[in-house]
């Protein structure tokens, strides 16, 4: 067995120590949920008869409490490409159910929010703290205590981060995440990206613009481009949650039911009345964590995990940061090129050899934590395919060699030695870069910033052609507290024009970017933001004028704003602009005003709860 790399074992090491306190506090109520918490065989007559009322043929068996009775915990709905599949998956999973003689009935339902509709909108405002919505919806779904087990249908940005946080409040019941698929290829994205820079420059229409990405998004299941959505499926098999080689199964297909049919027929086999019990609190643990980092840097995926992975370790007691993640990346090699870090889309990625080839490559250099408690088996598992033999669903090993070395690659022989994310520090805060799809002569950039409080104040800055230089874009006032911190993704074709004339260009905001931020640099996430925190302080953000020279570089890993000490220390901070009111944002002025900083994850609901809990 292959020994493990030490830099990884070290950043381990360093979670778990470092975690202790908490970590131990969540296990204990774990233990204390299933011995003396409320379930399904202490219910009053009243509340069990409710329960199974409307149970139709499973209610005898519901009632007498004989058999796992699972709670399904879906974000369906039919407007979402991506969410439209899980339509039938209830009705499907009840079926599956009764085969191995159990039962299953809908927990409730949780939002789906697509960034890719909201993008650029006011709507986009409400995505960022749709993820603590969506944990509250998990666990009033789970509050009725009527379920040894659960299933998590979910798949997109924050849906999967929202579940899980929601669901590891029930920590002690065994839960399995079930993706749906992405959508099969259409439109290739590089031919898209050319029509959005094109249109940003005046030189493509509307209607072309909408053609290609309708060419682009075309049919049920995630888009295929390697953002949060793809990257999501990909931290759940590197944590073991999924059955293994689920995640990037096309919709629609007898492979992708007998997925759903084996998740089904697995968590009937690993409750707390049988000698496989594998609750999912004892899944995610620091080693789990530290494995969907290596996963995120292994395949190029996106910077917002870089806020998610922080929220889903700490609602099971793990605290991990951005250092964490920059000493990772050091020690992990970057395996794969997915668009928009490549040409092949997350389809192609999946015929190259995908997860499995990953997981394979990763273990077998000591990459990657083999020990972890996983829903499917052992890590091991997660090195193959699923294939369907006699319409029978088996797992033949991962390709020994990559079947598409332009989109992935052996450990020996990868992309990049290291994983292309890195925290950048200095007197502009704490920041993280992906560098992955950027060219290595754009890591540092430095040269006069123009601030901005709205991205679209930048694309009329833009039109106006008074950004054709070397500049350093600032878009402040975009953090958790000031607005929910909305993707700026928008600004990516404008950016990319400039960067594409000769200009010197980067992106510094304490705002999001997407998944598929692309080639120009991004330096984003910066905490402290620039609206004043509960402490009435501003973010070093709010000082930054018109015209101050401000250096990025993911080589020296500095942020910082090449300003006189003593002119810095006189200046007045910014005002904010005004909360933004419309779409429903007035109902998430609470989530606002409570959330934490980015690296931390950015979230009201675990902001309060580690004050009582």
């Amino acid at each position: 067995m292959t020994d493990l790399h030490p830099t990884i074992a070290a950043v381990t090491d360093r979670i778990t120590r470092r975690s202790a306190p908490r970590r131990a506090a969540y296990l204990d109520l774990m233990d204390r949920q299933r011995d003396a918490g409320t379930n399904r065989g202490n219910l009053s007559c009243g509340n069990l008869a409710h329960g199974f009322a409307a149970s139709g043929e499973d209610k005898p068996a519901i009632r007498t409490g004989a058999a796992m009775n699972i709670g399904i915990v879906t974000s369906y709905n039919d407007m979402l490409s991506a969410h439209q599949p899980y339509g039938r998956y209830p009705e499907q999973i009840k079926l599956f159910a009764r085969e191995v003689g159990v039962t299953a009935q809908v927990a409730g339902g949780v939002p789906a929010m697509c960034d890719g509709v909201t993008q650029g909108q006011a709507g986009m405002d409400l995505s960022l703290f749709s993820r603590d919505n969506i944990a509250q919806g998990t666990v009033i779904a789970l509050s009725h205590a009527m379920f040894e087990g659960a299933l998590l249908l979910g798949i997109c940005d924050k849906i999967v981060p929202g579940l899980l946080i929601g669901a590891l409040r029930f920590g002690h019941l065994p839960q399995i995440l079930v993706p749906a698929g992405p959508m099969p290829s259409g439109l290739a994205n590089k031919e898209k990206q050319r029509v959005r820079q094109l249109y940003a420059e005046g030189k493509a229409s509307r209607d072309e613009l909408l053609e290609a990405e309708a060419a682009s998004y075309h049919g049920a299941g995630t888009c295929t481009f390697y953002g949060t959505a793809n990257s999501n499926q990909m931290m759940m098999e590197l944590m073991g949650l999924h059955i293994p080689g689920s995640a990037f199964t096309n919709p629609g297909t007898k492979l992708r039911q007998e997925l759903t049919r084996a998740a089904t027929h697995r968590i009937a086999e690993i409750g707390w009345d049988g000698d496989d019990y594998r609750p999912l609190g004892r899944c995610i643990d620091e080693k789990a964590i530290v494995n969907a980092a290596i996963g995120l840097l292994a395949t190029g995926g996106s910077t917002n995990h870089a806020i998610h992975l922080p929220a889903i370790a700490r609602a099971a007691g793990i605290v991990i940061d951005w250092q964490d993640f920059d000493e990772l990346s050091h020690a992990v090699p970057l395996l794969a090129r997915v668009y928009p870090n490549g040409a092949g889309d997350v389809n192609n990625f999946h015929a190259a050899g995908g997860i499995g080839y990953v997981v394979r490559e990763l273990l077998g250099a000591g990459l990657l934590h083999g020990d972890v408690l996983t829903v499917g088996g052992t890590m091991a598992d997660y090195a193959a395919e699923p294939v369907l033999v006699d319409d029978e669903l088996n797992w033949q090993a991962a390709p020994e060699t990559s079947r598409d070395d332009t989109m992935l690659r052996p450990v020996a022989a990868p992309f990049s030695a290291d994983g292309g994310m890195r925290l950048l520090a200095g007197n502009l805060g704490r920041a993280i870069i992906k560098t992955s799809a950027v060219a290595e002569d754009r890591w540092t950039i430095e040269a006069p910033c123009r601030i901005f409080d709205d991205q679209n104040q930048v694309l009329t800055a833009f039109k106006a052609g008074e950004l054709e230089r070397d500049v350093v874009v600032v878009v402040r006032f975009q953090g958790p507290r000031a607005n929910g911190m909305p993707e700026l993704h928008k600004l990516t074709p404008a950016l990319g024009v400039l960067q594409d004339k000769g200009f010197r260009v980067a992106l510094l905001t304490d705002g999001r970017m997407s998944g598929a931020s692309g080639k120009v640099p991004a330096v984003i996430h910066l905490s402290p933001e620039a609206l004043p925190g509960p402490d009435g302080v501003s973010g070093p953000l709010a000082y930054l004028q018109d015209g101050d020279i401000v250096r990025v570089c993911a080589v020296k890993g500095e942020v910082v704003a090449l300003v006189d000490a003593a002119e810095w220390v006189a200046r007045q901070p910014a005002a904010a602009p005004p909360p933004a009111v419309g779409v429903g944002r007035e109902l998430f002025a609470l989530f606002r005003h409570h959330a934490d900083e980015a690296e931390k994850g950015g979230s009201a609901v675990l902001a309060a709860m580690e004050t009582v809990t």
